[in-house]
């Protein structure tokens, strides 16, 4: 491993690392160096998770975490102290949409209700950075330093039809990391996002993919807005999150949005 890009001295917690994209980025961080805290609901695929890592010759360990709970933050933040010591990177992939605040012509925008947007504002904004954030955040800053990593969106930047509460709790991910980036700059912590374009997972797949595994109407349109024409693959992600991870190949960025999205975000006709 060039020493660049060595994150052998690093305690990563990756929460939302049971699902596909935050997995990948855990594995990545893993396959660098970094003892890694694999954090997320579910246990089964969390373990899973570790056992892929452990395979490879790293070194991980399961926490389980509800990231919308400060409690069950603070409780992940202690254990992992307890098991490799202090954090210093932290990576916010929790996250994901759901139908009740999604608007279509048979279920509009005025339909949703306060209750589904707090909702969706609690997994990705609340939950998928600022509880993580404010719990990390300060014992980054007072050991001098830190890379924090949230997980932004292409909707952060443009907001996309049907997914207006996730567009919009993206969009303050997008804005918060910034402002943490200015506050904490002098402490020695950065703190940076990722805006993945669109990898197929569980979550999304009935969207994107016909029963037969032919492409949707919106995959085409998502597909003829991208230059690469074509979907990411997760592991794609890896480069990214390890080049921030990285005090010696990022010491000096923070603020900053590295688009991993096929050019998605690029393309206007």
């Amino acid at each position: 491993m060039n020493c660049l890009f060595d994150l052998k001295n690093e305690i990563a917690v990756v929460i939302g690392a049971t699902g596909a994209l935050g997995g990948t980025m855990a594995e990545a961080l893993a396959s660098a160096g970094a003892k890694v805290v694999v954090a997320g609901r579910n246990e089964e695929r969390g373990k899973e998770r570790v056992d892929s890592i452990t395979a490879n010759g790293g070194i991980a360990h399961f926490l389980p975490v509800d990231a919308s709970s400060k409690t069950s933050v603070q409780t992940l933040c202690e254990a992992t102290t307890s098991t490799f010591g202090l954090a210093t990177v932290l990576v916010n992939a929790a996250g994901g949409n759901s139908p009740s605040v999604t608007a279509t012509p048979e279920h509009p925008f005025e339909a949703i209700s306060t209750e589904d947007w707090a909702a969706s504002f609690d997994l990705n904004l609340v939950g998928g950075a600022l509880i993580p954030c404010q719990v990390f955040g300060p014992a980054m800053v007072a050991a001098g330093r830190g890379s924090i990593i949230n997980i932004a969106s292409v909707s952060s930047h443009l907001p996309l039809s049907r997914v207006v509460a996730y567009s919009a709790a993206k969009a303050a991910v997008l804005n918060l990391s910034r402002f943490l980036a200015r506050e904490w700059a002098q402490a020695g912590v950065r703190v940076n996002t990722i805006t993945p374009g669109f990898f197929p997972a569980d979550q999304n797949r009935r969207l994107l993919f016909e029963e037969d595994g032919s492409p949707t109407p919106r995959a085409k349109t998502i597909l003829g807005h991208t230059p690469m024409n074509r979907f990411g693959d997760p592991k794609e992600l890896a480069g990214a999150a390890i080049f921030l991870a990285s005090e010696k190949a990022s010491g000096f960025i923070t603020g900053t949005d590295i688009r991993v999205d096929g050019g998605f975000l690029s393309q206007t006709i």
